[in-house]
């Protein structure tokens, strides 16, 4: 069964809806700033923070008062989302899927010394039933958590569950918060790094963090949808805890599934969406992939420089960007790119370049050595292309 995306939205630092957001990236604008935030650290530290005059355009007559940021995100992006169909989550016939890898987290830092909140508010499950509520769902949702692959993951599932035909809908929805909690986390590793992130560049020097969320609504029907979702693929390199692989077969694998899955050869894909975080081993680990797919001479671009790491929010933010951007006829550049800085030459965009693509492919990675690739397809092209 064919599944399509519908609608989709993102609330990130960079705007409170889709256009909003490709346009600033289209721009070449970025959402990292110098935080200088006492209540984060001694230090200053470069992030894509979301200015509080967004938030509030965001859940300007949502009535979120009683609502963590994690919980007024997610509920803002789906309700934006869902603005633009018919489709509602009243309905027994849609499903809903949250990805995240830390959820409420922040409540751990709003406590007294000493003082755990209770333990259903950090509980990613409990608060995913508040969300559903709050959105008037009736399915019980369903919760991602696997490192920063989740929001990707999240599509998939959602698009297994359409073909399975439990569901005829699901609204796919993803957020993180950037907090302390997760800012103290990657500099324990050294990972953060003292300038905005330049994945895949020799002189880069580790991720730049960030927050946002984003919402994709999948569907079976195929009434005024122009993407279709491909096949997706996810492996594991069981490598480390916090190292990727060394050789970058195992993503290379979860792309050659996706490829093959769809029916296309590597001369199909438009453009790869990389997961491209910026640090050593990853983006080293990433074209190392490229190459044993057959991808190296293709387009890849990572989106890291416009809105740092979201997290469990990566895989959607970037999908619904790059969506976005076929649509458009144009491959992003990687910003921050200048000298190439991985072993393996790959075809990393630097500029602006003004392309049809019928298909993309979108890679993510995370801690535990996961990763997951799926292709994305104009769905109008692709017939086109078969008939």
């Amino acid at each position: 069964m064919m599944v399509f995306v519908v609608a989709d939205n993102i609330v990130g630092p960079l705007g409170v809806n889709t256009d909003e957001n490709f346009e600033q990236v289209i721009r070449g604008n970025s959402g990292i700033r110098l935080q200088d935030r006492e209540d984060y650290g001694p230090a200053p530290f470069h992030g894509a923070m979301i200015p509080h005059e967004l938030l509030e355009k965001a859940i300007q007559g949502l009535h979120l008062e009683d609502y963590t940021k994690f919980e007024q995100l997610v509920i803002a992006s789906v309700t934006e989302a869902l603005s633009h169909t018919a489709i509602r989550l009243s309905d027994p016939r849609t499903g809903l899927i949250i990805s995240t890898t830390k959820g409420n987290i922040e409540l751990l830092e709003q406590q007294e010394e000493g003082i755990t909140p209770p333990h259903g508010q950090l509980q990613p499950a409990a608060t995913a039933r508040k969300i559903a509520a709050r959105l008037g769902a009736v399915n019980t949702p369903l919760v991602i958590s696997s490192a920063c692959i989740s929001g990707l993951v999240a599509i998939l599932t959602g698009q297994r569950l359409i073909a399975s035909g439990q569901y005829d809908h699901v609204v796919v929805t993803g957020a993180d918060v950037l907090t302390r909690f997760v800012l103290s986390g990657f500099q324990s590793f050294q990972a953060v790094s003292a300038v905005p992130c330049r994945p895949f560049d020799a002189n880069r020097t580790g991720v730049s963090l960030g927050e946002a969320a984003a919402t994709m609504v999948l569907s079976k029907d195929p009434h005024n949808a122009d993407i279709l979702l491909g096949a997706g693929a996810i492996s594991n390199d069981a490598n480390h805890i916090s190292g990727p692989s060394r050789t970058g077969l195992e993503l290379a694998s979860a792309m050659q599934l996706a490829l093959s899955g769809s029916g296309l050869q590597p001369e199909d894909i438009g453009f790869v969406s990389a997961h491209g975080t910026a640090t050593l081993y990853n983006d080293e680990m990433e074209a190392k992939a490229l190459h044993h797919a057959g991808l190296a001479a293709v387009p890849v671009n990572s989106l890291k420089g416009y809105y740092g790491h979201t997290l469990g929010a990566a895989g959607l933010v970037e999908a619904i960007i790059s969506v976005k951007a076929m649509k458009t006829g144009v491959i992003l550049p990687t910003k921050g790119y200048e000298t190439p800085g991985v072993s393996m030459p790959v075809n990393v965009s630097n500029t602006l370049r003004h392309q049809p693509s019928r298909h993309f492919l979108k890679t993510v990675s995370g801690f535990g050595g996961c990763n997951a690739a799926m292709i994305f397809s104009n769905y109008e092209l692709r017939i086109t292309n078969y008939e």
